[in-house]
């Protein structure tokens, strides 16, 4: 059997297996676009017996300039998307996602749905590992307008770490210098650069600067160029992938509802050679998509 035969099967599988909603099921990892395949590689490299599915909504990409109605929109559509397809654990691998719909979900559409289900966002994990990296307590983020707009970053790390200050800087030609392959250019050095002196002349003593967009990862090489001496960048993969580890540790019974083969299927909702094409700029493995519709959840 082809592994396009092998993902079509599977994906006929779930489908019949909606209504099955006890049956233990992949952990479903979502993102408006490509940046969450950096945050799935890093979880199946620290939990690679686990089933994955990954749902990117790239036809209506970016989320990054939305308004929090349509994000929290889309971002609810495709959790119940997830959930139909067996998932009892849904990761928002997209910072603006994170930001804009994660709290609105847990808090009023998840006791509705299926109260023993779990979305996670990848906001908190980050801010939680801040306050031992830190050294100066001045601490900036880079990431896209939305994620910016919403504070979720100052408002996650002073809960936690009162003292610490936090800046942000939107970098809106981030994300599309990278989709387009443009991450090795000129361009991306003069953006770059750009934005972290925006962002460093806000407080020069800033020590850390975390990546706050999924997509950032692939420019780290550029970014270490341009940050002075003693500037820790953070990138959320490794953060997001030991918090769940610890998570598991920590529900035991969530734990139990993950399926274990080591597989991995992905599904978008653009076409699945674009999707194939991009997909080749975050992983360094040849993959299988397939493309399906999102519902609407109302």
């Amino acid at each position: 059997m082809s592994e396009y035969q092998r993902s079509s099967a599977f994906f006929l599988l779930l489908t019949m297996k909606e209504n099955l909603s006890k049956a233990p099921g992949p952990i479903g990892v979502f993102d408006s676009g490509y940046g969450g395949l950096t945050i799935l590689d890093k979880i199946r490299q620290v939990l690679p017996g686990y089933d994955y599915i990954y749902l990117g909504d790239n036809a209506r990409a970016p989320y990054g300039t939305r308004s929090f109605e349509i994000v929290y929109e889309f971002t609810l559509q495709a959790v119940n998307k997830l959930f139909g397809m067996g998932c009892h654990l849904v990761i928002l691998a997209c910072n603006t996602a994170s930001a804009k719909a994660l709290r609105t979900i847990q808090i009023n559409d998840l006791p509705r749905i299926d109260p023993e289900r779990r979305v996670l966002g990848v906001i908190r994990p980050t801010a939680e590992c801040i306050g031992r990296i830190t050294r100066s307590r001045h601490v900036g983020v880079l990431a896209t307008s939305g994620t910016i707009k919403s504070e979720s970053y100052p408002v996650e790390i002073h809960k936690l770490f009162p003292d610490i200050k936090v800046y942000g800087q939107a970098c809106p030609m981030w994300v599309p210098l990278i989709e387009n392959n443009e991450a090795h250019g000129l361009g991306a050095d003069f953006f770059v650069q750009k934005d972290l002196d925006s962002l460093l002349y806000k407080d020069r003593k800033i020590d850390t600067v975390i990546l706050g967009c999924t997509h950032y990862p692939l420019l780290l090489n550029r970014i270490e160029r341009f940050v002075p001496e003693g500037v820790t960048i953070v990138s959320q993969g490794e953060y997001v992938a030991a918090s769940l580890k610890d998570y598991f540790h920590r529900h035991p019974g969530m734990d139990g509802k993950c399926t274990r083969n080591g597989t991995c299927f992905y599904f978008t909702t653009e076409s699945e050679d674009k999707f194939r094409e991009s997909a080749s700029i975050f992983l360094n493995e040849k993959i299988t998509a397939q493309r399906i519709e999102v519902a609407s959840s109302k």
